[in-house]
């Protein structure tokens, strides 16, 4: 059977993408909006060209890998929590539990509590002292869990003095999750029968490309176990969905959320169990961090996200003005925590009204699910929408196609020090992402009532 080969239209789109990102990963600083807004919408028109003319799989699939092997040599220029990846990394490599001591509490006692060994703490000390000048959050204690602390670790034994060589582990770990996702989005669709081309709408999507394999989060690692343990609950391989699933929490806490969704489908006796592995391989994946310190200081951390942190957020920001016409201050104290609720209600009313329970309807209804608990946040980052693309692409739905690609819009913030947001930019992503998931909906709504 002959290769089916792409059009001129397609190769120079295929071209142009591959410019734009070369030109994101090495020529473009954080500060520039301008330049990342522009080569990012590059990008994004050559990505929807690709899927209006309906780029060959096997072309999708190398371009894809392509794109992604672009930005191995390229450090990580518009995110800085590289550098407190390193230093949890630098941390779990000497044996110190990262969730014990705050970034200044280390500096400020010359890490002596942390590091007694001498000779130790004078090796790892000058390192930890350079890193915590480009620290984001130098004055709170970690929250990245124990697979991703096990990956710093490991990339921070390999290369303890050299930067480049961190990021290129954690680059190689990314790229493999990129393709465990790749290789689990074929094998999901042709299980539920949709045309495996759809896994494109993921795989060459700007923002992943950009986000997880070019800024190094971690959502790579969390959608891939996520979509492990709904691909192996497929095939009835219950124990080991829910180790795939733990340790998909365990990279982010984020795909919790899809527990409520299996008790229908797994039954009260079968899902009790299931939630239980899940609780126990968490329990081990976490023993080597077990303490008081670790309960308390990561309650402190999701406090201070869900009372104190704001970024790039939709309904919240509407509220929050509104607080401020009633009250003259920011009420975000009390307006986070009641609409993180809000989310979790309206998400166990997803899962309680489902009807269809399959594969298929999992990944939308999760996916919906998600959205709802995205809209009602009050911070987020661009990456956080991965997740959303993955599962849209198991979906009839497009507009987290839609919101991955305006995203980017949030960068402004960062056009100086100060980060201030431009809310116009702002309500722009959300008015026109709200646009398409309306039409969606409504579309869906009257294909119901005609069937």
């Amino acid at each position: 059977m002959s290769l089916k080969l792409p059009s001129g239209s397609q190769v120079a789109a295929l071209l142009l993408a591959g410019a734009a990102y070369t030109g994101l990963a090495f020529a473009t600083p954080r500060a520039d909006f301008g330049q990342l807004a522009g080569l990012f919408a590059v990008a994004l028109g050559a990505y929807a060209w690709l899927l209006h003319s309906r780029l060959p799989l096997r072309w999708g699939l190398g371009t894809a890998l392509v794109f992604r092997l672009l930005w191995l040599p390229a450090t990580p220029a518009f995110s800085d929590d590289i550098f407190r990846f390193r230093w949890d990394g630098l941390l779990v490599a000497h044996g110190v539990n990262p969730f014990r001591f705050r970034p200044d509490e280390i500096i400020a006692d010359g890490a002596r509590t942390a590091l007694p060994d001498a000779s130790v703490r004078n090796t790892v000390l000058p390192e930890l002292q350079q890193l915590y000048r480009q620290l984001n959050s130098p004055h709170y204690y970690s929250v990245y869990p124990p697979v991703c602390q096990a990956i710093f670790g490991g990339a921070a034994r390999l290369f303890p003095a050299s930067e480049r060589g961190f990021v290129t582990c954690l680059r190689l770990v990314m790229l493999a999750a990129e393709a465990g996702t790749a290789w689990l989005l074929l094998a999901l669709l042709a299980a539920m029968g949709w045309p495996r081309v759809r896994a494109l709408r993921y795989l060459l999507h700007p923002l992943p490309i950009m986000e997880l394999t070019g800024n190094l989060h971690f959502e790579a690692l969390a959608l891939c176990f996520l979509l492990l343990a709904i691909w192996l609950l497929s095939r009835q391989q219950w124990a080991k969905s829910a180790g795939a699933l733990a340790l998909g929490v365990a990279a982010k806490l984020i795909p919790l959320l899809v527990l409520p969704l299996l008790i229908r489908r797994l039954g009260w006796r079968r899902f009790l169990a299931y939630a239980g592995m899940v609780a126990g391989t968490l329990l081990v994946l976490f023993s080597p961090f077990l303490s008081v310190a670790l309960v308390v200081n990561i309650s402190r951390s999701l406090n201070l996200y869900f009372r104190s942190f704001e970024f790039n957020a939709s309904i919240y920001y509407v509220v929050r003005a509104i607080g401020y016409q009633l009250t003259t201050y920011n009420k975000i104290a009390q307006i986070g925590p009641a609409l993180a609720l809000t989310g979790g209600l309206l998400g166990l009313a997803l899962a309680w009204r489902e009807r269809r329970l399959t594969v298929a309807s999992l990944a939308q209804t999760l996916l919906l699910m998600l959205t709802a608990y995205y809209a009602l946040a009050t911070t987020v980052h661009p990456w956080y929408l991965a997740l959303l693309i993955g599962l849209g692409a198991l979906s009839r739905f497009r507009f987290p196609l839609v919101w991955g690609g305006l995203a980017v819009l949030s960068y402004a913030a960062y056009r100086s020090s100060a980060y201030t947001e431009n809310l116009w930019l702002v309500a722009l992503e959300y008015v026109v992402t709200l646009g398409v998931l309306v039409w969606e909906l409504t579309l869906g709504l009257r294909n119901r009532i005609a069937e």
